[in-house]
């Protein structure tokens, strides 16, 4: 199982990209499944939230908390602490949206705010790092992703989501290239 740990502000869209993402996952075909569900303290935009999304092969049973994660996707760099590369499996990376350089391994960087800025109009950088994962993670693609948005969001907000994702995607591509 491939498990996914999100950390947003609420309003971030934190819990959105998870349950795209899952979206995404389940919908390649009969042996594709995913969990996607939030965990919110007070629920209010601008507190700290946490999302999961879990993929598995096989139909997924437990509906717990990820302890260990694969990936672990910060949407806001003030929520980031070394802490985290703890709770990562042993090949984990660490996705995160900021404009610093870490000079580590595990971490990988992009700067999603300003792409989505700069395509969206908005500073909402969810689906930006949808494309982030979909350079990094091979089980899903952008086609992937973009399927997923048009069967989840409103036809209006499909064209700039697919435009960031493949933006993010191209921008780590070019990085890791």
């Amino acid at each position: 199982m491939t498990e996914i740990l999100w950390h947003g502000r609420g309003g971030q869209g934190a819990f959105t990209a998870a349950r795209i993402l899952g979206a995404a996952y389940s919908f390649k075909g009969e042996n594709f499944f995913a969990l996607a569900f939030p965990s919110f303290g007070p629920e209010r935009r601008g507190a700290p939230i946490r999302a999961f999304t879990k993929l598995s092969d096989k139909p997924i049973h437990s509906r717990s908390e990820i302890k260990a994660s694969d990936y672990t996707v910060f949407l806001d760099d003030t929520l980031f602490s070394q802490d985290a590369l703890s709770g990562l499996k042993e090949n984990g990376k660490v996705i995160l949206n900021t404009t610093k350089n870490y000079d580590h391994p595990h971490i990988i960087t992009i700067d999603a705010t300003s792409i989505a800025s700069e395509i969206l109009g908005l500073p909402i950088a969810n689906t930006v790092m949808l494309g982030t994962l979909a350079a990094l993670y091979n089980s899903i693609s952008v086609s992937d992703i973009e399927f997923a948005i048009e069967r989840t969001m409103p036809q209006k907000l499909w064209n700039g989501n697919k435009a960031v994702v493949a933006a993010a995607y191209r921008a780590l591509a070019k990085e890791t290239a």
